[in-house]
């Protein structure tokens, strides 16, 4: 009886379908268990052996140092995530998130140059298959061991696409194997391969991406174009100028704006000429201002150097016209075109018929393009000044951009003087582009203010992204000193009912994690046991 038919009796019951040429109904599932177990010795012992596969080949050495044992046990103990379970209550409890700190663990792994234990191997590709943000981590600490694993298994081909803990060839090495996987490798080794030769010789990438770019997909177009980002320099321009004219909208768009972060390029000089048409010093009053005459139409000129002519919904043509005018042209014209004014006394001009929200939030994107921290600090204004009166924009995605292009402790700086002057409540995504360690100023700041908001009586469960934040972020250092903000504060009138008894849980999963962090730290340190 085939082993098809057997299945489908089973599926169906043996009343609605009994086996063909079995027994009536009353032993007709006995007498299936029979056939089924006769045929399954059948099947085994039919089996013939397969042809031996070839031997792989051996695992590359690492010469990578091993790991000292303490942090190896670390290491498997992140990996297997035993956190403390929150009982279904949705309150975190107080031990440490251990999920939110492998990447940092890993991170630091890097940093001290230490190899992967080859047992966890399987582990580490398994977590790195599941979160992305660890990719990069994990294939720079698995090493060469590591990619020679995961040609093993399907699932881990994510780790085969090219990565910087990638092994890829070099044009310096070998010109030939990069030519021909260039030419012949799936789409995502390609754009790993780019990305590294640009990092290297960003001319040969160049050069490697002219060759085949008439006949690439304009998806796949858009994709390389993006990577020539890392090292632009003005030996990108004809490329780009012939780009302009690429039949994707979409490549057209990035190759006007790449050509904007280009402050001598034909097309910022073209942009210019169109943005100081119309914003001009308005010399007819006694006291400075600015003057804005917006364009009345967008030609098919600006249409080829990236100017989209249809607005979104809400949006007026004109408005948005300008902006994109504004925000592609190099921030050194306003210098000139305002009698060498600098950019905080420029932003500080007022603007004529209602113009300063549009102008200076495309100013706010031209320092954001052009990475111009003078222009970023005009436009930032002073930490205290709420964002809502601010000079630039009140938009905070926008604000934390504009911090990006400042120096490390500089940002901290000003984002602990807001903190400071306005809490947490509007500070979650300007403390996010801040470097880890927090800086101590600012680590201060944000303690401070968790609290204030813990003696007000204020919701925890508000805070709850500031503190998480906290744990993975402030100086491992500062644990002694929040030993004191643990215990169970007495509730004022009106407050939450319970939340001195989550701020309390809330500060012992921070002190706790802080002195894991210190912990982890110590365990890595080279010579330790």
């Amino acid at each position: 009886m085939p082993w098809e038919e057997l299945v489908t009796s089973a599926l169906l019951g043996t009343d609605r379908r009994p086996p063909a040429d079995g027994p009536g109904s009353a032993d007709g599932p006995v007498a299936l268990l029979d056939a089924a177990a006769l045929q399954t010795v059948r099947r085994r012992a039919g089996l013939l052996p397969g042809p031996a596969a070839e031997r792989p080949d051996p695992a590359p050495a690492d010469p990578r140092p091993p790991l000292p044992a303490a942090a190896r046990h670390r290491l498997v103990q992140l990996l297997a995530d035993r956190s403390a379970p929150s009982g279904g209550s949705g309150r975190r409890g107080t031990a440490p998130d251990l999920t939110e700190l492998l990447p940092q663990w890993l991170a630091a792994a890097n940093q001290h140059g230490f190899r992967a234990p080859a047992v966890v191997l399987p582990a580490l590709l398994d977590a790195a298959r599941a979160r992305t943000d660890l990719r990069a981590h994990v294939l720079g600490f698995a090493g060469p061991r590591g990619l020679w694993l995961a040609r093993m298994n399907p699932e881990w081909k994510f780790a085969l696409r090219g990565t910087p803990g990638g092994s890829l060839p070099s044009v310096e090495t070998d010109p030939d194997a990069v030519r021909t996987l260039w030419e012949e490798g799936l789409f995502a080794e390609r754009v790993a391969l780019l990305g590294s030769v640009r990092r290297r010789e960003p001319a040969a990438a160049l050069a490697l991406l002219s060759t085949t770019w008439s006949t690439e997909r304009a998806e796949d177009r858009l994709m390389f174009l993006d990577s020539l980002r890392t090292g632009l320099s003005g030996a990108d321009e004809a490329f780009l100028e012939e780009a302009l004219a690429d039949r994707s909208r979409n490549v057209r768009a990035t190759a006007a704006e790449l050509l904007s972060a280009l402050p001598h390029s034909a097309l910022a000089e073209r942009m210019a000429s169109r943005a100081t048409s119309c914003v001009n010093p308005d010399r007819t009053g006694e006291v400075a201002s600015i003057a804005v005459e917006a364009p009345h139409e967008c030609d098919a000129s600006m249409q080829r150097d990236g100017v989209v002519p249809v607005p979104p919904a809400g949006r007026g043509e004109r408005s948005w016209w300008l902006g994109q005018l504004v925000e592609a042209t190099p921030l050194s014209t306003w210098r000139e075109r305002f009698g060498g004014r600098s950019a905080q006394e420029i932003v500080g001009l007022p603007v004529a018929d209602g113009w300063t929200e549009e102008l200076h939030a495309a100013w706010c994107r031209a320092a954001v393009r052009q990475r111009d921290p003078e222009w970023a600090r005009a436009l930032l204004g002073t930490p205290s000044t709420p964002p809502a009166n601010g000079p630039g924009t009140a938009s905070l995605a926008e604000r934390s951009k504009l911090l990006a292009t400042l120096p490390g402790k500089e940002r901290a700086l000003w984002v602990a003087d807001f903190v400071a002057a306005h809490g947490l409540s509007e500070a979650f995504q300007l403390l996010g582009v801040c470097a880890v360690p927090w800086d101590g100023p600012l680590g201060r700041s944000v303690v401070d203010a968790l609290d204030i908001a813990r003696d007000a009586g204020s919701y925890p469960w508000s805070f709850s992204g500031v503190m998480g934040l906290a744990e993975r972020c402030l100086d491992p250092a500062e644990a002694d000193r929040l030993e004191v903000l643990t215990t169970t504060p007495d509730e004022p009138e009106g407050a939450s009912p319970g939340a001195g008894g989550y701020w309390s849980e809330a500060f012992q999963r921070l002190v706790s994690t802080l002195r894991l962090r210190s912990a982890m730290d110590r365990e890595l340190t080279p010579g330790s046991p």
